[in-house]
């Protein structure tokens, strides 16, 4: 049993806090809004702070899963004055790589390791302990850490030092803005050219069209349903990291800068907390 503190119980901070409760772990929570630790503790067994500082005090391993760069940095840099030499604190928020490294500096200097640790999955894959975890830090931080965040876990890396786990979310959501961007304009297509989208896609998704988009999200986007899963006011701040660091990197990102625009368009439409699916519905509008 290792001690632990999690703190940010969101969507996916909620059920990781379980999944380490269920894994035997003595865990401690804290969020922002009380009520809501305290729910987890009824349900979970585990404790509730009132505090960062308490939910840390005396943890072997602190998680966070908070919002953006400016709600990391108003929690750890406190928190870590609090934290034991020796601990970890590994930060699940995808944030940038620079605050990642900023985190590891400061965290160093108290003789605390640090791991930057964005997840992949979303809400789904945090309920069922399937996350894709993609890790920056020391090599033997990482060994620490990565044993108890297999209890919410289907698959972890270890991307290289501080800020890798960052740059490697970054490179997934480059990667699924385009899919789900194809997947609108293929489906919109076969509607417009009046094919049946279920056979389209029964006869596309067996060969290198394929993707987990087009598995488990062209019926919903079809029907113009946008319930079910990461909401497009997270991914345009996800998006807004990535053409950050690729300003900064001289990478070209012009596919990736445009499908933000569109997810803009749809933010326009109402469509803030719609999936990220819905980017089929700028293009179905009348």
């Amino acid at each position: 049993m290792v001690a632990t503190a999690f703190l940010g119980l969101g969507v996916m901070g909620y059920p990781m806090a379980g999944h380490l409760k269920s894994a035997g772990h003595d865990v401690r929570v804290w969020n922002r809004t009380s009520k809501k630790a305290r729910a987890w503790a009824d349900q979970h067994g585990g404790t509730a702070a009132d505090s960062v500082q308490a939910a840390a005090a005396g943890a072997d391993i602190v998680f966070m899963c908070l919002g953006d760069d400016p709600d990391v940095r108003a929690v750890a840099m406190p928190l870590l004055e609090h934290m034991k030499p020796g601990s970890v604190l590994v930060d699940h928020t995808t944030a940038s790589a620079t605050l990642a490294r900023e985190l590891h500096a400061a965290a160093a200097a108290r003789e605390i390791g640090f791991i930057d640790a964005p997840v992949s999955g979303g809400q789904a894959g945090a309920q069922n302990g399937q996350l894709s975890i993609m890790c920056g830090g020391d090599a033997d931080v990482f060994a620490k850490a990565e044993p108890v965040m297999q209890a919410y876990a289907k698959a972890i890396v270890h991307a290289g030092p501080a800020g890798a786990g960052q740059l490697t979310k970054m490179v997934n959501q480059i990667c699924i803005a385009g899919l789900v961007q194809g997947l609108s304009e293929g489906i919109h297509f076969a509607q417009a050219a009046g094919l049946d989208v279920e056979t389209v896609v029964g006869a596309v998704s067996k060969g290198a069209a394929q993707s987990w988009q087009m598995e488990n999200r062209w019926q919903t986007m079809g029907a113009g349903k946008f319930d079910f899963g990461f909401a497009v006011e997270w991914m345009r701040k996800d998006l807004r990291i990535a053409l950050e660091e690729a300003r900064a990197n001289g990478a070209k990102l012009p596919v990736t800068a445009l499908v933000d625009q569109f997810y803009a368009e749809v933010e326009a439409m109402g469509g803030k907390r719609w999936d990220t699916s819905s980017l089929i519905a700028r293009l179905n509008r009348e």
